[in-house]
């Protein structure tokens, strides 16, 4: 988890993604994520090769993050479908920038909203049940 708080602080988003906890840390991920696509689309739109490859370049890295989170022990075929899904986006990403195609940029986005939905509706409940138990798993 703390690969994913360096990816997101190298991409310059949100200072205190270090004192979050790893069910925050996702949610900040995913926001930065949608963020910098969003901004490739408005610098493909208008463009601007330079920013657009940029922007999208950390969107990969952010997905690199969220990636380095997966917990394939406890969530094994939930994060392996995850990991799939990722890899994909990646891919998507890297076309979108090569050929220019704001659809592939409008895709990623739907499908990472997709999945910050059904992060965003874990009950509160279950992710202090879970952060206990991966500390515990740590020996924390």
């Amino acid at each position: 988890m703390h690969r994913g708080i360096n990816q997101y602080q190298q991409v310059g988003t949100y200072s205190s993604a270090a004192y979050a906890d790893p069910y925050r840390l996702v949610q900040l991920l995913m926001d930065g994520f949608l963020d910098r696509v969003a901004q490739a689309r408005g610098a493909m739109e208008r463009q601007e090769i330079a920013v657009k490859g940029e922007l999208i370049s950390k969107a990969i890295s952010i997905l690199d993050g969220l990636r380095s989170g997966l917990d394939h022990e406890r969530g094994a075929e939930i994060a392996g479908n995850l990991e799939e899904l990722y890899t994909y986006m990646q891919r998507r990403l890297v076309e979108a920038n090569a050929q220019n195609e704001v659809q592939y940029l409008d895709e990623v986005a739907s499908l990472m909203r997709e999945i910050k939905s059904a992060w965003d509706a874990i009950p509160p409940e279950v992710r202090t049940r879970e952060a206990a138990a991966a500390a515990a798993a740590r020996g924390e």
